[in-house]
C-alpha cells in the first residue's frame, strides 16, 4: 500500500520522517527500555522531554521571557470556555471578532460566562472577508479581544495584530501556528490545538503573558486554572504523553527545515501554486474568499458544476489525494496544506485538477 497526500484539515498530515522515527522508537524510547506511551510523566526522561519541548517552542516562536508556555488538554474548544474563566469575571465584558465558524463557536462558549460584544462580523458576506478595522465597535476597558487569525472552514486568514490599546489580544491560532513568524509580544494570549501544524491530537499549546496569568477574576478549581498548570509546568495531571512526544519531534523537524522563516516561504509557494491553478482554470474551479484574506493553510474551492463533486472525490482518492471533501458548512472541496504537506503534494493536486477539468470539461 502506498502512502497518499493527506489534505485533511485535522488531524492533519505529519512529516514522514517524524512518523518513521516514532515507529522506530515505539517499543523502546530514549534508553528507557519501554515505550514513551508507558513511561511515567513524573520520571526524569519525560520531564526532560517536557523541558526540551518548551525550550524548542520558545526558540522557534521567539517567546519573550515574561510569557509562560503551557501544554494542556481539551483542544481549542475547551479553551473557548477556559479563557474567559481565567481572564474575565462575570461582570466583565470581552470583545469578539467573528470571522467564521470557529470564532462563532468561541463566542458562543464565552457568552455563557461573561458579557460579550461582537466588534464586527463577516457573516453577511458568508465569511469570505474580514470587516475593515474602521468598522469595529470596541469596548473601552474590555477584559480582552478574541480573534481567530485563520478560519479552517471558510479559508479566511489575516496577518497582523489589531491595534486596541491596552486591551489584551487573545488569538486562536490552531490552524496557522508555526506556519510563519509571529510577534508574540503583540498578543496577551495565543492558543492552538496541536493536530494541524504541531503534532498529534490531544495537546493544546497556550502562550500567555504573565500579568494575565496572575489575573484572578473568579474562583476556579485548579484543573481549570492556568496559574495552577503553570506552577506544575504543564504536569498538574497526567498529560497526553504520546502527543507531547510527537510534538517534540515535529518541532525538531521544523527547526531542521530552517525554522519559521523557511516554513513561511514554503507555505507561500504552496498556496500561490494552488490559487494560481484555481484562478487560471477559466472558471472551472473557484475560490470565494477576498484575495486579501485567502488562507495559506486551508484552501476551499468549488467546481463549476456541483454534480461533478462526487467524481472529483472518487478519482482524487484513487490518485492518492486524500480528504479533499469540503466542510458541510460550505460544500465543495478543501485542501489543507499545512507545514508538513510537501510541495510535491500540491503539485500532484494541481496536476490532477488540470487533468480532471480536461476529462470532465
Amino acid at each position: 500500500m502506498s502512502r497518499g497526500y493527506n489534505f485533511s484539515a485535522g488531524p492533519s498530515t505529519l512529516p514522514e520522517s517524524v512518523l518513521r522515527r516514532a515507529q522506530e522508537e515505539m517499543l523502546e524510547w530514549g534508553g528507557e527500555r519501554a515505550s514513551v506511551l508507558e513511561v511515567s510523566h513524573r520520571g526524569k526522561a519525560f520531564v526532560a522531554l517536557n523541558d526540551k519541548l518548551e525550550a524548542d517552542l520558545r526558540r522557534l516562536l521567539e517567546v519573550p521571557a515574561d510569557y509562560t508556555v503551557l501544554f494542556l488538554q481539551g483542544g481549542a474548544t475547551q479553551h473557548f470556555a477556559q479563557i474567559p474563566m481565567n481572564l474575565a469575571g462575570p461582570d466583565d465584558s470581552a470583545d469578539y471578532l467573528i470571522s467564521g465558524h470557529w470564532a462563532t463557536k468561541a463566542h458562543a462558549e464565552a457568552r455563557t460566562l461573561v458579557k460579550t460584544n461582537v466588534v464586527a462580523t463577516g457573516e453577511a458576506g458568508k465569511f469570505t472577508s474580514i470587516p475593515e478595522h474602521s468598522q469595529w465597535k470596541l469596548t473601552p476597558g474590555a477584559a480582552y479581544l478574541h480573534v481567530t487569525p485563520n478560519e479552517t472552514i471558510q479559508g479566511v486568514e489575516f496577518a497582523g495584530v489589531p491595534e486596541v490599546g491596552d486591551v489584551p489580544v487573545v488569538a486562536d491560532m490552531s490552524s496557522n501556528i508555526l506556519s510563519r513568524p509571529v510577534d508574540v509580544s503583540r498578543y496577551g494570549l495565543i492558543y492552538a490545538g496541536a493536530q494541524k501544524n504541531m503534532g498529534a491530537a490531544g495537546l493544546t499549546l497556550l502562550v500567555i503573558r504573565n500579568d494575565l496569568l496572575a489575573r484572578k477574576r473568579r474562583p476556579l478549581p485548579n484543573i481549570f486554572t492556568y496559574a495552577a498548570h503553570a506552577k506544575e509546568k504543564s504536569l498538574l495531571n497526567t498529560p497526553p504523553t504520546f502527543a507531547f512526544y510527537i510534538t517534540a519531534l515535529v518541532l525538531e523537524w521544523i527547526d531542521a527545515q530552517g525554522g519559521l522563516a523557511a516554513m513561511e516561504k514554503l507555505n507561500r509557494a504552496k498556496a500561490d501554486m494552488l490559487y494560481a491553478a484555481i484562478d487560471g482554470s477559466n472558471g472551472y474551479y473557484a475560490n470565494p474568499v477576498d484575495a486579501r484574506y485567502r488562507s495559506r493553510m486551508n484552501v476551499p474551492f468549488t467546481l463549476h458544476d456541483a454534480a461533478l463533486d462526487e467524481a472529483f472525490l472518487v478519482e482524487s482518492k484513487a490518485a492518492g489525494l486524500l480528504t479533499l471533501k469540503g466542510h458541510k458548512a460550505v460544500g465543495g472541496m478543501r485542501a489543507s496544506i499545512y507545514n508538513a504537506m510537501p510541495i510535491a503534494g500540491v503539485q500532484a493536486l494541481v496536476g490532477f485538477m488540470g487533468d480532471f477539468a480536461k476529462r470532465h470539461g
